[in-house]
């Protein structure tokens, strides 16, 4: 490793063991991650070590069975049953909460928990869902039943990791109830290609209804949930046909109605019954005859009068389209305010461009007593971040390190200046003497439902707001120290100025020499942001694997796509930043097919088409293994992705070597007959165009051209049936005498163990990314 002032050795230990957040490598400018500084000792090492590494990769045995996951046959295959509880029909405590998935961000919907004693229920799991319980304590191994009000990328983006992660809890596993409108069949037929049968046996779509009554979902002694379809109406140039993806739904939740309190005294002497069971039935709701009189005693009899059950509305409503079927919904009528229901509380999924229109204001009106609560993208929410742990140490090593730990992309001084203007507007404030007071959502506000006493809006849950400078305040506190260690090495940064100065320091200290390819090289050439570090899921510090390359004005790439990379690409570019990082994306390369490192691609992918929606733009190259395809295909029923396909193995050296001399082969001879890896990857039951590989070949090769790489090349790694790593080489360019400077390579190992593939591909690197299994840290 080359020379670095003491300072920063600390902080690359300190941050590769806990750094959580969107890390972006830039050692002498707050926006980029600079080649110049990258000395590069991977040749040497490796000749260094080539002894030592021989002997191991000799001896490297290709485990097939591994490689397939079948070495464990002796484990019986796992049957997922659905949690059951014994339900308690008088619950003590139930409440509707908002999981403020989304809220700062604006990249995904928000999520509301239905919570009583014995069951929960979730409604909408976007992106994010996972982390935000996680660092919250919410236990999603609770959950009995998972509601979509849309299926799409931004209600449903959490979905597949909610599933996995269910799968695999205890000994056999837990699996839940989801329902979703009848496009619900859709999704589930796309994530069969990464997700076992097992965890989505119980998939429910319903409706369209023939009738206009709700479709009872759930009706048991704890509650009655059903669903009203909403389907947007069309204008007559429009096609008359609802496409997939845009029904949504208006979710009701009835609660029981509370029994009145039995009079003890009437029934005893009034109507002669006497004290035993008989009261028990009396309360619940059966007729006795009395022990002293010829009569029967009805409950009414010996019962105060009863309470209506409390009655929660979650409406969604993503377009003004949408909003405007709200007034032809007959089976709404009932619980408006001159129906015969009384609606105490409204939870608004719709985005506040909807929720403010007239139209929608207009239909809020019919309810006049009720509760309602904006839990759409309201804008009041962006300036305070959700994953309060991971923004605290984002903002604390940007104090120490801007450098190297860029502030988040949420605190803008604009935004927070006008936080005000935002506040005070009418529509917040929501005067109007026919409305009912309306607030915005938080995270973990409850409405109460029982007891009785309480109902209403609770905030003892929500979180207090955190700013960066209460987050500084505490830091200086706590490590007061640490304003002189940031001053040296702003210090050490400054000198930049002067590269003379910096390559001489470095030399001479780490007696390394400078690589040819980073002569000339100048800080918007590339820049690397780990958006992603942690491994099987989202946690509390860390999301899952994605490393964004931006290439600056020609373009960027994304090598694999966790759950939550749009949100991470928000929290670190800010919502404008990010909108415009997805919208220069020229190509996504995806390593395997396990859930962690391709989930948020749909999410990406239906961003990127709607951001460039009548734009004149080619679609984006995802270049990743064969069965994602199968996923992409069937999901884009749900929602236009704008891509173009090509298989990881289509890319390999012996492919594009294909490729250039003319040969009608585009996987080249490495998975053919008789090959090593033809067991593993080969799957005939997928059939392989290869002209039209060959025409997406070409196309890769136009874009990487386009943006200024001249390769793009997967070689297979030791995980799971077709697992890849990728090396990326930059072109050559031309110095200031005319002399060719050679371009930089870069090696992302995906998900592997120690194997010669990666340690081939790894040689003469200029920047080597590692998810190695058997190594402790996810960078090195």
């Amino acid at each position: 490793m080359p020379y670095l002032h003491k300072n920063l050795r600390l902080l690359l230990l300190l941050s590769s063991k806990s750094s959580p957040f969107p890390l972006s490598l830039r050692p002498f400018s707050p926006r980029s991650f600079s080649l110049s500084t990258l000395f590069s000792s991977s040749s040497s090492s490796m000749e260094n070590n080539e002894s030592t590494n021989g002997t191991k990769s000799s001896s490297f045995v290709f485990n097939k069975r591994r490689a397939e996951g079948i070495d464990k046959t002796d484990k019986k295959k796992r049957n997922l049953e659905r949690k059951t509880q014994k339900l308690n029909p008088s619950n003590t405590i139930a409440y509707a909460q908002i999981l403020g998935t989304g809220m700062d961000t604006q990249d995904t919907s928000s999520s509301v928990l239905l919570f009583f004693d014995k069951q929960r229920f979730i409604f909408n799991a976007g992106e994010g869902l996972q982390r935000f319980c996680t660092e919250h304590k919410i236990k999603l191994s609770k959950i009995d039943h998972v509601f979509l009000s849309r299926v799409c990328s931004e209600t449903a983006g959490g979905l597949p990791g909610l599933l996995l992660t269910l799968a695999g809890i205890g000994e056999e596993g837990l699996s839940v109830n989801v329902w979703g409108p009848s496009d619900l069949n859709y999704l589930v037929d796309a994530m069969k290609s990464f997700i076992p049968r097992a965890a989505m046996v119980h998939t429910r779509s319903f409706g369209p209804s023939s009738t206009p009554d709700p479709i009872v979902l759930v009706n048991d002694e704890v509650v009655k949930i059903s669903a009203i379809i909403l389907k947007p109406s069309h204008s007559e140039e429009e096609d008359s046909v609802n496409k997939s993806g845009e029904l949504s739904v208006v979710y009701v939740c009835e609660l029981p109605e509370i029994l009145g309190k039995f009079d003890l005294e009437k029934a005893k002497k009034i109507f002669g019954v006497k004290p035993g069971p008989k009261y028990s039935k009396l309360q619940s709701g059966e007729s006795v005859k009395s022990d002293e009189r010829d009569i029967t005693v009805y409950p009414s009899d010996v019962m105060g009068p009863s309470l209506p059950g409390p009655i929660v509305l979650l409406v969604d409503c993503p377009t003004e389209s949408h909003a405007a079927e709200l007034f032809s919904v007959k089976s709404l009528e009932s619980y408006q305010t001159d129906g015969a229901k009384f609606v105490n509380c409204i939870i608004h999924l719709s985005p506040s461009s909807v929720t403010s229109s007239p139209t929608y204001q207009s239909w809020m009106k019919k309810f006049h007593s009720t509760q309602h609560i904006l839990a759409g993208h309201q804008r009041k929410n962006m300036a305070f971040p959700i994953l309060k742990a991971s923004s605290r140490i984002t903002a604390r090593l940007n104090y120490l390190c801007p450098q190297f730990f860029p502030a988040p992309g949420f605190w803008p001084s604009q935004l927070l200046a006008h936080m005000s203007m935002i506040d005070s507007t009418p529509w917040n404030k929501c005067s109007s003497s026919n409305l009912a007071e309306s607030i915005s959502a938080e995270n973990l506000l409850k409405f109460n439902l029982r007891p009785v006493a309480i109902r209403g809006i609770d905030r003892s849950c929500i979180p207090a707001q955190l700013t960066s400078s209460e987050v500084l305040d505490e830091l200086l506190s706590e490590i007061p120290e640490i304003t002189d260690k940031s001053e040296e090495i702003m210090q050490f940064w400054n000198k930049q100025h002067d590269k003379t100065i910096i390559e001489k320091l470095w030399l001479t200290e780490s007696n390394t020499v400078l690589p040819s390819c980073l002569e000339n090289i100048r800080r918007d050439d590339m820049e690397i942001v780990i958006l992603g570090t942690g491994s099987s899921q989202p946690s509390k510090y860390r999301n899952v694997s994605a490393i964004y390359i931006d290439l600056f004005s020609r373009g960027s790439l994304l090598l694999d796509c966790g759950e939550g990379t749009l949100g991470q690409l928000k929290r670190r570019y800010g919502l404008n930043g990010a909108d415009e990082a997805v919208r220069k994306l020229r190509c996504i390369w995806i390593s395997h097919i396990h859930a962690d490192h391709h989930t948020g691609l749909a999410r990406i992918l239906a961003l990127r088409s709607k951001l460039l929606k009548g734009v004149t733009h080619e679609p984006v190259i995802v270049v990743g293994p064969r069965p994602l395809k199968r996923f992409l295909d069937a999901y884009q029923r749900l929602e236009d992705l704008d891509m173009e396909f090509l298989d990881c193995r289509s890319t390999t050296a012996t492919s594009w070597a294909s490729l250039e001399s003319g040969g009608g082969d585009a996987e080249g001879s490495l998975f053919s007959e008789g090959s090593p890896m033809q067991s593993v990857f080969k799957r005939s039951d997928i059939p392989t165009d290869n002209s039209s590989v060959l025409l997406c070949l070409k196309n890769l090769k136009k874009v990487l051209s386009e943006i200024g790489l001249d390769d793009l090349i997967s070689f297979p790694v030791v995980h799971c049936p077709q697992a890849y790593g990728v090396v990326i080489k930059a072109a050559e360019r031309v110095n200031s005498v005319g002399e060719g400077i050679p371009g930089w390579k870069m090696v992302y190992s995906g998900d592997t163990r120690p194997c010669p593939e990666i340690v081939e591909a790894s040689r003469d690197a200029t920047v080597l990314i590692h998810e190695v299994k058997d190594f402790d840290n996810n960078f090195l």
